[in-house]
């Protein structure tokens, strides 16, 4: 695959696993009661968190894969076959729900001040999807310019969260529920059949390996 393929790859995953318009009620549920300059602060605290988290993932995620002994084909299996499931929970409204049990967890537990670290930066935008394509994406992308462009493509996506935080009371009100029911359906079979080529390119790549070695 060519690394312009690779890297529009890379935009539309992350883009359908960050998911900003599915994230913007949720943040405005967390962040009930704040005006808006301290809606901005965490927004923009919470997605610099997340670009920092992906942007190390994106590093040095393969190279810690290659520590543990782990395969890229192996890992695309996993990381597939987690994002299918991340799909499966968008197709069938099951991942808005559990988003916001885990804000509602949070909102007990932390302070407010620390709601952009918990749980907006972390799991809600980068999240175990979000970590887990990452890695893959940068398997993939072995140069340092290619490292650099996907992180690149992180930014971008992040700006677009960022974004998508700034005018969430908006998204909420244009699309409304069936408009968010629709968009997360549509967006989970998008993420489905990236995942599914993440599996199929993962199984190729194990056994290409299992056929080249000796016996």
């Amino acid at each position: 695959m060519a690394t312009s393929d690779v890297l529009i790859n890379a935009f539309t995953t992350l883009l359908v696993t960050i998911d900003p318009p599915g994230l913007a009620p949720i943040f405005l549920g967390l962040t009930v009661g704040m005006n808006r300059p301290e809606r901005r602060q965490v927004a923009i605290r919470g997605t610099i968190i997340a670009f920092f988290i992906l942007a190390v993932f994106a590093l040095f995620g393969a190279s810690v894969l290659g520590v543990l002994g782990i395969s890229i084909g192996a890992f695309r299996i996993a990381g597939g076959l987690l994002l299918f499931w991340i799909a499966f929970e968008m197709i069938f409204e099951k991942r808005q729900d559990r988003k916001e049990k885990t804000t509602e967890v949070a909102i007990t537990k932390d302070h407010i001040q620390n709601i952009a670290v918990f749980p907006l930066a972390l799991p809600l935008i980068a999240g175990p999807g979000a970590i887990s394509a990452t890695i893959l994406l940068s398997g993939a992308l072995s140069s340092t310019l290619e490292r650099a462009q996907l992180i690149g493509v992180i930014a971008v996506n992040l700006l677009l969260m960022l974004f998508a935080l700034l005018v969430a009371d908006r998204i909420d009100r244009f699309l409304g529920a069936t408009g968010r029911a629709i968009l997360t359906r549509l967006l989970g079979v998008i993420l489905a059949a990236l995942a599914a080529q993440f599996v199929v390119d993962g199984t190729k790549s194990a056994l290409n390996l299992i056929s080249a070695t000796p016996h």
